[in-house]
């Protein structure tokens, strides 16, 4: 297995004066054995794989729609039933290198395009790559068969939060306060 940390570093700047220098640490979170090991998401982040699913879905199609934009069209442009199947298709194959780990206020979470998790520190460390691509994936591919793609793209309809409010909400939905949390999978 490989993992890659990611440091991000953000903009400061090192204050004036010779005695005066600027100290920034940061370390890789600690991962647990079912946060290394497990072929599932781990339940305390999957309520921020949800929305990392969510958001990819959306984007992916209202890219597909915006290439079927012309100078003539009024309003955004619907696919056809094949077209946002083998988009929603696509959406789940992607690669997810862009999602991952990291420590934020002392709980782990997931990272990457589409989530907010307060304000950027000034400095980070990430941890991708590893499991987490194959588990992203996976969520996706099951929120596809749990809901469908009709269902998903009537949602997108409405704008990215019908999207995440249909996957991740409801008294069900992996970020309810309710949802249950189990650890058959593993």
């Amino acid at each position: 297995m490989r993992l890659s940390l990611l440091l991000l570093l953000g903009a400061w700047a090192v204050p004036e004066g010779l005695g005066d220098r600027a100290f920034l640490s940061a370390s890789a979170p600690h991962l647990d054995e079912e946060e290394k090991y497990s072929a599932h998401m781990p339940a305390h982040l999957r309520c921020d794989a949800c929305k990392a699913v969510a958001y990819q879905m959306w984007q992916h199609l209202a890219k597909a729609e915006a290439k079927l934009q012309t100078p003539d069209s009024r309003g955004p442009q619907e696919l056809s039933e094949s077209e946002y199947m083998d988009v929603l298709d696509r959406s789940c194959s992607q690669t997810w290198q862009d999602y991952g780990v990291q420590e934020v206020n002392q709980m782990k979470r997931l990272i990457g395009p589409g989530l907010s998790n307060g304000p950027e520190p000034s400095i980070r460390v990430m941890v991708t790559g590893g499991p987490w691509p194959n588990r992203l994936s996976r969520t996706c591919l099951q929120y596809l068969g749990d809901f469908g793609e009709d269902e998903i793209y009537e949602a997108h309809q409405q704008g990215r939060e019908a999207v995440e409010a249909l996957l991740c909400g409801g008294a069900q939905g992996s970020c309810s306060t309710e949802a249950p949390v189990t650890r058959e999978e593993l």
